[in-house]
């Protein structure tokens, strides 16, 4: 027993005249074009009007149900088949390049970073060796003063010492002068 579609049930596509339990045959198949069941295929109006699984269980059991005799189902249902494969495939390479082209962005965008924090750490390390550079010079600076300091305290100790003995010399030549308030003209 045959199932009849009702007319509720019937894509606008699909409303026509219901005859015998089977939906009677369009003008124009979507697989099909011409006279006497004639293929002409026309894939890119199959894959762009089927999306879902249903809509394709829907067009084959159609086709089935339009084809005459046992080699023109064959044919029919050969002609689905490679529309099917065709949109499958057109829609597995349209994912494939959409996230090709994500992935793409992301890698892009994680590039981008990358040389953003490459410059940076660059800059840093050209700071860091200018300091570097400023600190030893500085530290160099520093060992040369404290190099001076020391001769100057070495000179200091020698003059304070010649200082002393000068100063003794004169109190003796003070004490030894025969003229008492008179010095030495040498000696000032």
């Amino acid at each position: 027993m045959q199932c009849r579609p009702t007319a509720s049930k019937l894509r606008p596509s699909q409303k026509e005249q219901v005859v015998w339990g089977r939906q009677s045959k369009p003008s124009h198949d979507i697989l099909t074009n011409g006279v006497n069941g004639t293929a002409a295929e026309n894939s890119s109006g199959v894959e762009n009007l089927l999306t879902d699984g249903s809509e394709w269980v829907e067009l084959f059991v159609r086709e089935m149900m339009n084809a005459s005799d046992i080699d023109d189902a064959r044919a029919r249902a050969s002609r689905a088949l490679e529309a099917l494969e065709k949109s499958i495939l057109a829609r597995a390479s349209t994912d494939a390049a959409q996230n090709f082209h994500k992935e793409n962005m992301v890698l892009k965008e994680q590039f981008e970073l990358l040389l953003r924090e490459n410059n940076i750490l660059k800059r840093a390390v050209t700071i860091q060796h200018e300091r570097q550079k400023d600190y030893d010079e500085r530290n160099q600076e520093v060992q040369h003063l404290k190099q001076l300091v020391t001769q100057y305290q070495e000179q200091l100790r020698t003059l304070e010492v010649n200082n002393y003995t000068l100063s003794m010399h004169l109190k003796q030549a003070q004490q030894s002068s025969s003229i008492p308030g008179r010095f030495h003209p040498d000696v000032f």
